[in-house]
């Protein structure tokens, strides 16, 4: 029996290290795809908005002729320069896409790598984690569909709507066009600004579930950023203070370090109600600390224990897989205190 044993769990071994195998080699491939249609679209993109410049020069020479011009070429224009900004519009979102998507996978290759290194180097003791990676998973799983709802719901209510809104305003500005050109320039107005604010709020959105800046420019610039959204979006007033030195990490403890960061203070906001957030970050040789405070109504940590606040205990497992600390101080009606720390690595 124990022989049988044996060979069935180096059978599941060495199973899971093809599949790992499998699954970095497909996602080598979709990596190598994904960035053939980003150098594809980038390019779309660079014809969009040089169409988009020579549309808008047009316009302006239209607007200064509107009341000489046949009314034929006038709508001609505005359509024109309608469909090259709704074009560009759909470019920027899809190169924004590409470009997360591109980031996702090589962050992947780089797990999937690294899991293949430990699983060939000989087989760790698994029973023992069992029920805490089951754990981890059921709460990566129900916060990861918490915020796909959120989401939704945002998209449906924001952008979605607004597009609607767009459709009707234009059909009312076509109408009125043969009736009352003072009125569907207001119209047309109206719209353009209409668009202008939807497009922020998808930026927004976009921002809240990847910001491309935390690749680009590091962590401490998107806290601060994120920090200054909070602000715009709420009124609730956001504190930064970076100490240390402020330098580059692993990408996968940037990206975990501000998640950290954005759930705390998104729940400061949502659930805490607090008028003013303090964000401490201090970034050492060795080790990263982060201090989350808030002036909200604070929480009873009972709540943790009796299935509430998934988003908190997720913070706490990743930071204790990462070998950190992390320490919860709140009492109802007093305002509530997290901070955790982690080792830091330098990439």
């Amino acid at each position: 029996m124990a022989l049988t044993s044996g060979i069935e769990e180096k059978s599941t071994w060495e199973n899971t290290l093809e599949e790992v195998k499998s699954e970095y080699d497909q996602t080598q491939r979709s990596l190598k795809e994904i960035t053939l249609m980003l150098e594809q679209s980038q390019a779309e993109l660079n014809k969009l908005s040089q169409r988009n410049t020579a549309i808008t020069v047009h316009l302006q020479q239209v607007q200064s002729q509107f009341e000489t011009l046949p009314r034929a070429d006038i709508r001609m224009a505005y359509d024109a320069a309608l469909d090259a900004q709704h074009r560009l519009f759909v470019m920027r979102g899809q190169l924004e896409k590409l470009q997360s998507d591109q980031n996702h996978l090589q962050r992947l290759i780089n797990l999937l790598d690294r899991t293949r290194q430990l699983l060939e180097g000989g087989k760790p003791e698994l029973e023992a984690h069992t029920n805490t990676q089951s754990a981890t998973v059921e709460m990566l799983i129900n916060t990861q569909e918490t915020e796909r709802k959120k989401l939704s719901r945002q998209m449906h209510d924001g952008p979605a709507q607004a597009l609607s809104n767009f459709i009707l305003q234009t059909e009312i500005a076509l109408r009125l066009f043969d009736i009352d050109q003072a009125r569907a320039r207001e119209e047309l107005n109206n719209l353009k600004i209409s668009a202008m604010n939807t497009f922020q709020k998808v930026r927004n959105y976009i921002f809240d579930l990847r910001p491309m800046m935390l690749d680009d420019l590091g962590l401490l610039p998107t806290i601060r950023k994120y920090g200054e959204s909070i602000k715009d979006q709420t009124g609730v007033e956001v504190t930064i203070v970076a100490t240390g030195t402020e330098r580059r990490l692993e990408p996968y403890l940037e990206v975990m370090i501000f998640r950290a960061m954005q759930e705390l203070a998104g729940n400061a906001v949502r659930h805490g109600q607090s008028t003013n957030i303090k964000v401490q970050v201090n970034v050492e040789q060795a080790y990263v600390r982060v201090i989350v405070e808030d002036n909200g109504k604070g929480f009873s940590l009972e709540t943790l224990e009796t299935g509430d606040g998934y988003g908190l205990k997720f913070i706490r497992e990743r930071v204790e897989l990462l070998g950190g600390t992390m320490d919860i101080d709140t009492t109802v009606g007093q305002g509530t205190r997290i901070s955790f720390q982690i080792p830091a690595i330098m990439p």
